[in-house]
């Protein structure tokens, strides 16, 4: 039996202000030939996975706090007990917009690596409205750019 503990699980820190420990998949000790599954904190007032896309469906299931979901052309507030679907391909986006962290589960099938996450640690996350489609109107700004 394979047993992943986040109590164990250093995690990753990212220039956008959230933290990704990975439960299946990446680093963690349960690797799964389908799927992968992470548990992600976001830092108080802006802490975020910011806007990108992956060719994986993916589903984001908030644990603790509040914060803006973007999803294509779309931007709803999410909170705690609430989860999103986000189909493959769609651009998305998650802020923390409360004064506490944000605690959130994502995952997404099939398995693999998601570029997002390389670009953000190098600075270069694609610049929405330029180089990838614009945020909802309204909507917290990207960050992420080393």
């Amino acid at each position: 039996m394979i047993i992943a503990d986040l109590a164990e699980i250093e995690g990753r820190g990212y220039p956008a202000r959230r933290r990704t420990q990975n439960l299946v998949g990446g680093l963690s000790p349960i690797v799964a030939e389908h799927f992968c599954m992470g548990y992600v904190t976001l830092e108080p007032a802006g802490g975020q996975v910011p806007w990108h896309n992956q060719d994986q469906e993916e589903i984001y299931f908030v644990l603790e706090g509040e914060g803006e979901m973007c999803l294509g052309e779309e931007r709803s507030p999410i909170r705690a007990g609430q989860a999103v679907f986000i189909p493959p391909g769609e651009f998305h986006q998650l802020t923390n917009t409360g004064e506490v962290r944000m605690v959130m589960l994502y995952c997404y099938s099939p398995a693999g690596d998601v570029a997002h996450w390389r670009q953000e640690l190098d600075g270069t996350l694609p610049r929405e409205g330029i180089e990838v489609p614009p945020l909802p109107e309204g909507a917290h700004p990207q960050v992420g750019k080393a």
